[in-house]
């Protein structure tokens, strides 16, 4: 086997969270790209529609699920509604997530903590027990990819809901300890933490926060913020072969911002 044919997700199958915009359709994209069919999960069904469709140009089957993922009753029914219908699933990718909020922690409320705590990680662990759960039935190993953050190492300047944070490390650890059970299984897990990305969320801080993303970008040593694109080869690799020998890695992808 070649070196590029170890990146070959030819007869794959992903499922993705929030896997129809930003950095999840940019991984769902070139996941498919190289070889694999696609089980997209996210709230809007517009753009779930439109990159099912572009995943299909691509020659690769396509599926969605209409949900939220960041309520666990939600995202327990999608799980098992996409491993019954699509299913077997090979890769899962837990990419959903957000900070959403800028309170300070002492006016943060406990129902927004918890809101953002089930976002970040309670998703994580639940499309990892039931998808990953299912990889262990099937006895043909598989992946996980966990989106985390350099926020899950590292504490931002100049802004406020801290529950990003804490859910961030938290999955970092989840991903080493689900990586440490799981190998026994065949299934390596690993996550990826992005730095700065502007993403349609980033967009709008930084129309609220124009001090504040100014003060971040100064701070990046390659000097500008992310391509949501950047991080498609990152998925493929983790995804794939190539990267058979890794588990319960956290790969920072940030520009260097991280490195001060």
């Amino acid at each position: 086997m070649s070196v590029l044919d170890r990146f070959s997700l030819s007869g794959k199958r992903l499922f993705i969270t929030g896997g129809s915009r930003g950095l999840g359709r940019e991984m769902a994209l070139a996941i498919a790209e190289a070889g694999a069919d696609v089980i997209l999960a996210g709230r809007d069904q517009s753009s779930l529609v439109e990159t099912a469709a572009e995943i299909g140009e691509l020659g690769r089957e396509a599926n969605y699920v209409v949900g939220d993922i960041g309520i666990p009753e939600e995202c327990d029914k999608i799980c098992y509604q996409a491993a019954k219908a699509f299913g077997p699933i090979d890769i899962l990718i837990n990419n959903v997530g957000g900070r959403l909020i800028d309170d300070p922690i002492e006016s943060q409320s406990l129902e927004d903590w918890q809101r953002i705590i089930d976002l970040n990680l309670t998703s994580t662990f639940l499309c990892t027990k039931i998808i990953g759960g299912a990889m262990i039935d099937q006895g043909k190993g598989g992946r996980i990819i966990n989106v985390a953050s350099i926020s899950g190492m590292i504490a931002n300047r100049g802004i406020g809901g801290r529950s990003y944070e804490t859910s961030k490390a938290a999955v970092i650890q989840f991903t080493r300890a689900t990586a440490a059970d799981w190998a026994q299984h065949g299934i390596a897990v690993n996550a990826i933490c992005p730095g700065g990305f502007m993403t349609a969320p980033n967009q709008r801080w930084a129309k609220e926060n124009p001090e504040v993303i100014a003060g971040f970008e100064e701070q990046i040593p390659m000097g500008k913020f992310g391509e949501p694109e950047d991080l498609g080869p990152l998925a493929v690799y983790l995804a794939s072969d190539a990267s058979r020998y890794m588990t319960g890695a956290s790969l920072v992808i940030d520009g260097g911002y991280t490195l001060w």
